[in-house]
C-alpha cells in the first residue's frame, strides 16, 4: 500500500498485523504460461468435442428417424402434425371451443396413434431396423382435454417396459410442430439387433484411455503451474512483508485520527436529529391545536344554526297553535254541548297542550350545546320506557312500524343530561324508522321489476312487498360496570362504507328524498348529534349493519358511582 493512502475506520490497522498478502500480478504470467495452457486447452477441447460426437451420434440419428416417421407417415389422407395442429386450433378458437368438433379430431387422433404404434407391438423383435414404441401421445399444456375425456389422445403398449437394470433404456423424443403449443411425444427402445450394446462395448474399450491421458496431462499440468506460482508469491510476499514494517506507525496515526473525525462526525449527526425531531414535534402540536379550534368552531355554528332554525320552527308552530286552541276554548263554553263530545274536545286541548309542551322541551334540548350538558341521575330504564310510551302508538298508526321495547326489570342510573340522552335515543329510533322506510321502498321496486313474472306473479310480489312490516326494537341491560342500550331494526341496512361515514356531520343518504318528507329527514344531523352526545357522556357507539340485513345501534354508557360499585 502507498505510504500517502489513509485507512478507513471500518477496517483498521491492529498492531503488530501485516494484513493480507497482496494479488499476484496476473500479467506477469500470463506470457509465461500462455503457450502451455493454449496447447492444453486445445487437446482438451479435442478430445472432448470427439467424446461427446462419439456419445451422441447414433441416438441423434435415431430421434431424426422417428421424428421423420412421425412427421411423414400418413395412415389416412393427413400426417400427424396436420391433425395436431388441426386439434390445436379447434381448441383455441376465438370463438369458443367446439367440443362435438373437438372430440371428432380426439378420436380422429386416437385412431392415426394406435395405427402408428400398433405394428411396432405386434412384430415386437422381428423388425431389426425399427424400434419398439412404449407410448404415443398429445401434450397440450395450454389447454385442457374436450368434456368428457381425461386427457389428450395418447396410445400405451400392453408390452411392459424393460427392467431398471436393462442395458436398453426407455428413450423419449418430444416433437412440436407448428407454433410449439401442442407437442408430440413418443416413448420408445433401443433397435432390437442389440446394435447400442456393440456400441457401449466399443466406447468403453476406448473412453478408458483417453480418460487416463486426460487426468495425467491434468496432474502434470497442475503441478507445473502449481510450482510455478508458489515461486513467484513467496518473492511477492517477502518484497510486501518489507514495505508494511516501514509504513506501519504511520497507518496506526492516520486510523487514529480517522476514528476521532468519524466520532465528532455522528455527534454531530446525532444532535441534527434531534433539533429535527424537536422541531417535527412542534409542528404536530400545532396543527392538533389548530385542528381542535376549528372543530369546537365547526360545532358552535353547527348548534347555533340548529338554534336558530329551531326557533323559526317554534314560532311557527305557537301561532298555528292559537286558532285551534280558541277554537276548542268556544266550542267547550257553549251550551247545550253533549257530555260525550265536551269530553272529547277536553282531549283533543289536553293533547294539544301536550304538544307544546313537548315542542319546547325538544327546543331546549336542541339549543343547548351539548359540551354544556347539565348533568344529574337518570334512570335509563325509565327513559326508555318514557321513550316507547310517548313512540309506541304512533309508530305503528302513522309509521306502520312495529315498535317493541325489551327493558330491564332493574333501574340502571347513569350520570347524564336527561333531555340529551332523551333526544338522543330519539334520533336512534327515527333513524331505524327511516330505514324500514327504504327497506319497504326496495321491496316495492323490487318486485316491480322482477324479471320473468307476468301480471299475476307481479302482482303477487307486489302483496307480498306491501304485507311487509317495519320492526324497531329498544333493549336494555347491564353488563358489568356500563349499562346496554339497544336499538334494533329490520331495515335497508348499511355498507361498510356508510357506516363509516354515518356519525360525520351533515352525512346523509336521505336528502332530496320525497319518502321522508315530513319526517324531519334528510339533514344529516341526527347521528352526528347522538355522536357528540355519547361523547361528552363518556359513553361508546358500535354499530353492527350489513345491506338488507337490518342495523343495530349499541350504546355503551358508565353506570353512576353508587350503582357501578
Amino acid at each position: 500500500m502507498p505510504a500517502d493512502t489513509p485507512p478507513t475506520a471500518a477496517s483498521p490497522i491492529e498492531p503488530n498485523n501485516i494484513g493480507p498478502a497482496p494479488r499476484l500480478p496476473v500479467w506477469r504470467y500470463v506470457g509465461r504460461l500462455a503457450p502451455l495452457m493454449v496447447c492444453w486447452l486445445g487437446l482438451v477441447v479435442w478430445l472432448g468435442w470427439l467424446l461427446y460426437a462419439r456419445a451422441n451420434w447414433t441416438r441423434q440419428t435415431d430421434e431424426a428417424d422417428i421424428r421423420e416417421w412421425l412427421a411423414e407417415t400418413r395412415v389416412f389422407r393427413k400426417s400427424l402434425p396436420e391433425l395436431v395442429k388441426e386439434y390445436a386450433e379447434i381448441a383455441e378458437s376465438p370463438a369458443g371451443r367446439d367440443e362435438e368438433r373437438l372430440r371428432t379430431k380426439y378420436d380422429e387422433i386416437e385412431a392415426h396413434l394406435s395405427a402408428l404404434a400398433e405394428p411396432t407391438r405386434m412384430y415386437s423383435g422381428r423388425l431389426p431396423l425399427f424400434p419398439e414404441v412404449y407410448f404415443l401421445g398429445i401434450e397440450y399444456p395450454d389447454r385442457g382435454p374436450p368434456t368428457g375425456r381425461s386427457a389428450h389422445p395418447a396410445w400405451s403398449s400392453p408390452v411392459p417396459r424393460p427392467g431398471v437394470d436393462a442395458k436398453a433404456k426407455v428413450r423419449a423424443v418430444l416433437y412440436a410442430p407448428g407454433d410449439g403449443h401442442a407437442a408430440i411425444r413418443c416413448e420408445y427402445g433401443v433397435h432390437t439387433n442389440h446394435q447400442f450394446e456393440e456400441e457401449q462395448k466399443t466406447r468403453r474399450s476406448w473412453q478408458l484411455p483417453a480418460g487416463g491421458v486426460l487426468a495425467l496431462g491434468f496432474g502434470l499440468t497442475g503441478f507445473v503451474v502449481y510450482r510455478f506460482l508458489r515461486r513467484e508469491r513467496l518473492r511477492e510476499v517477502h518484497g510486501w512483508e518489507v514495505k508494511v514494517s516501514s509504513e506501519h506507525r504511520e497507518r496506526e496515526l492516520l486510523a487514529a485520527q480517522v476514528r476521532q473525525q468519524e466520532a465528532e462526525r455522528e455527534t454531530q449527526e446525532l444532535s441534527s436529529k434531534l433539533l429535527a425531531g424537536e422541531l417535527e414535534k412542534a409542528k404536530i402540536e400545532s396543527r392538533a391545536a389548530e385542528a381542535e379550534r376549528a372543530a369546537l368552531e365547526m360545532k358552535s355554528q353547527l348548534y347555533a344554526s340548529i338554534g336558530i332554525m329551531a326557533g323559526s320552527y317554534a314560532h311557527n308552530i305557537k301561532n298555528l297553535l292559537v286558532r285551534p286552541n280558541d277554537l276548542i276554548a268556544r266550542c267547550m263554553d257553549a251550551e247545550g254541548l253533549p257530555r260525550e263530545q265536551h269530553g272529547m274536545l277536553e282531549e283533543v286541548r289536553a293533547t294539544l297542550g301536550t304538544v307544546t309542551e313537548r315542542l319546547q322541551q325538544i327546543l331546549r334540548t336542541v339549543r343547548r350545546d351539548p359540551n354544556r350538558a347539565e348533568l344529574t341521575r337518570v334512570d335509563l330504564t325509565a327513559l326508555l320506557r318514557e321513550t316507547y310510551r310517548t313512540w309506541g302508538e304512533m309508530a305503528w298508526e302513522k309509521w306502520k312500524v312495529r315498535l317493541t321495547a325489551e327493558i330491564a326489570d332493574a333501574p340502571l342510573t347513569v350520570s347524564g343530561d336527561v333531555s340529551h340522552l332523551q333526544q338522543a335515543i330519539e334520533n336512534l329510533v327515527f333513524n331505524a324508522r327511516d330505514a324500514t322506510f327504504e327497506m319497504r321502498n326496495h321491496l316495492r321496486e323490487g318486485a316491480r321489476r322482477a324479471p320473468g313474472l307476468d301480471a299475476a306473479g307481479r302482482k303477487q310480489k307486489l302483496i307480498e312487498a306491501a304485507a311487509w312490516k317495519g320492526e324497531v326494537i329498544l333493549r336494555t341491560r347491564r353488563e358489568g360496570d356500563r349499562a346496554v342500550l339497544e336499538v334494533q331494526d329490520n331495515g335497508i341496512g348499511m355498507s361498510e362504507e356508510v357506516r363509516r361515514d354515518c356519525l360525520k356531520t351533515h352525512f346523509t343518504t336521505k336528502r332530496d328524498n320525497a319518502l321522508y318528507e315530513g319526517y324531519s329527514a334528510g339533514m344529516g344531523l341526527g347521528l352526528s348529534f347522538v355522536a357528540v352526545v355519547l361523547e361528552h357522556h363518556g359513553a361508546s357507539l358500535e354499530i353492527d349493519s350489513a345491506p338488507l340485513r337490518g342495523a343495530i345501534f349499541r350504546v355503551r354508557i358508565p353506570l353512576a358511582g353508587s350503582e357501578g360499585a
